[in-house]
């Protein structure tokens, strides 16, 4: 673990290599905002940007990172097919206009977003299609569960290399992470700091008084040494920095079970299999 840093990758079960953290760009609509974010990212280190066609920005991604003075090959783009944007045509049509806003010729890694019934092996067939032209590297879902990796399973030519989920100390997900380890899928966790809720939990703020820590540095090292990856986002050049400076401490075992203790089952966001079985998200509190 001592040896890791922010531009550490983690080995996909294809043979590509994923950088083990990254900058999430959920809810940046402000375009300058997000292009000064991902500068600030890139200068801290930062070599994996995700985005997806729901979240409207990637047309601004694509803006930061054309401005950047860095190689295509050593930045890592993941993006995420929308619910309506699933169904073969579907994905092979919005796809193509992912990659003209990004201003790329390939992406690193595309998600389908959340799992819904209708298009479920369609949606996937024009996944490997995309792979097999070369315009994607990998592929892979977000918000499955086991029982969508299990279906798909039935009929995929290659499964996911990543799922990414959402998990934090308050949802903690340990046999979602157990299954994909098993199953050669790398978990990546979307809002790994909870949004921020939980930074006055108490065990969590003992621990990071006892590393002189942030609590939102903390658990980006519980999730770093669950051999998980993970994409916090922020917009503020501080935090960003912060983020990325996990790898100068480690949690002892006894830590770490008291970060897992804090487990509650409580999600932030939608159930996947309430989204796949009604095919869209819905209201939530």
């Amino acid at each position: 673990m001592t040896d890791l840093n922010i531009n550490s990758r983690i080995q996909l079960a294809d043979g590509n290599s994923m950088p083990i953290e990254g900058l999430g760009v959920y809810k940046m609509t402000d375009e300058q905002q997000l292009v000064d974010s991902v500068h600030a990212a890139y200068n801290a280190g930062y070599r994996l940007f995700d985005t997806a066609q729901m979240y409207k920005n990637e047309a601004a991604v694509g803006k930061a990172i054309k401005q950047l003075d860095a190689k295509r090959e050593d930045l890592f783009v993941t993006t995420k097919i929308a619910e309506e944007n699933q169904g073969y045509d579907g994905v092979m049509s919005s796809f193509e206009e992912s990659l003209k806003k990004l201003q790329m010729d390939y992406v690193d890694l595309l998600l389908v977003h959340w799992p819904i019934h209708q298009h479920f092996f369609e949606t996937w067939r024009a996944f490997e299609k995309l792979k097999e032209q070369g315009l994607v590297k990998s592929i892979g879902a977000s918000n499955y569960g086991m029982i969508h990796l299990e279906y798909l399973k039935t009929k995929a030519n290659e499964m996911p290399v990543v799922d990414q989920i959402e998990t934090h100390p308050y949802l903690s997900q340990e046999s979602m992470i157990n299954f994909n380890k098993e199953n050669n899928i790398v978990t990546q966790a979307w809002a790994p700091l909870g949004r921020g809720r939980i930074f006055d939990d108490e065990t969590l703020k003992k621990v990071a008084d006892a590393h002189q820590k942030s609590p939102a540095q903390v658990i980006l090292r519980w999730h770093l040494q669950r051999g998980i990856t993970f994409i916090p986002k922020s917009v503020h050049e501080t935090r960003i920095v912060e983020n990325a400076n996990i790898f100068d401490f480690e949690l002892t075992a006894a830590e770490m079970e008291q970060l897992d203790g804090m487990n509650k089952n409580v999600r932030i966001s939608q159930e996947p299999e309430m989204v796949y079985e009604i095919g869209h998200q819905y209201p939530h509190g």
